[in-house]
């Protein structure tokens, strides 16, 4: 399955659906991407660090590939009085206009392209400096591979295919630098950033059942198998709950690049 069929609508529904939750697990970072006059959010999802974006930038543009994610992010500009654009269609190949951004910025966006050094080629045409966030290593977010491996043993989950598109995809620091050289960016760097998270905990098994590799590998399953692997995954993430609350560190990277000057 292509990134634009996992998205649309399957996990894509799932997003918006538990967006509540999962800005509020996601918030932290937005402060992190810093901001430009013109700014480009790649993966933008339903829209939440567009919105905070665009109330300081003088224009904020963001970019997915979800129809649905996207059409929950109109919505809530529309609800919040934000200016900002909306894009459907794949960062990888949209024709931008060369230069037509000061910063692109992307929260957890980036790991996910088919060809990344196409798509890193393309926004450095689009815009002269990058700072996007990406996960660090999944020993070091056990949060984040909880359920998977408690899981492991009552359900047959894929393993993601090696350097291919994927949440931990931008694990390996050299491999990332070597992609965005390959993509003529300059003065790359990644800096490791481990950030307090928190959400409702009565928002955790909605979001392990509808997300993740668990979440679509639970999408097929019987209502008896269903119970009985969200009974066992609840129980591993009890280290994580602190009374109503979901709390843990996202070991991340936080990645900085320049565009050669025009």
């Amino acid at each position: 399955m292509n990134q634009a069929e996992l998205w649309n609508p399957t996990r894509g529904c799932a997003w918006v659906d538990l967006q509540p939750a999962l800005d509020a697990m996601l918030e932290p970072f937005v402060a992190l991407l810093g901001t430009a006059p013109r700014v480009l959010d790649v993966g933008c999802g339903t829209g939440a660090t567009t919105l905070a974006l665009a109330r300081e930038a003088e224009r904020c543009t963001g970019i997915d590939i979800s129809e649905p994610m996207l059409a929950r992010a109109r919505e809530r500009a529309a609800e919040a009085g934000v200016d900002a654009e909306f894009i459907l269609g794949d960062a990888q190949t949209y024709p931008f206009a060369a230069g037509s951004f000061d910063l692109v910025v992307s929260r957890f966006g980036v790991m996910f392209f088919e060809d990344p050094v196409a798509a890193f080629a393309n926004l450095r045409r689009a815009g002269s400096a990058l700072r996007a966030i990406a996960w660090r290593a999944p020993a070091e977010n056990p949060f984040m591979t909880t359920a998977s491996r408690a899981a492991a043993p009552l359900l047959d989950l894929p393993s993601p295919p090696p350097d291919g598109p994927g949440q931990f995809a931008f694990a390996d620091p050299a491999r990332v630098e070597r992609i965005l050289a390959d993509a003529g960016w300059r003065e790359i760097a990644l800096e490791p950033v481990d950030v307090p998270c928190e959400f409702a905990e009565a928002d955790l098994l909605p979001y392990v059942a509808r997300l993740g590799p668990v979440g679509m590998a639970l999408a097929d399953q019987d209502a008896a198998t269903r119970e009985r692997v969200l009974g066992t995954v609840r129980a591993a993430f009890e280290p994580f709950v602190d009374g109503a609350r979901v709390r843990f560190t996202a070991a991340c990277w936080r990645i900085s690049a320049a565009a050669p000057a025009r």
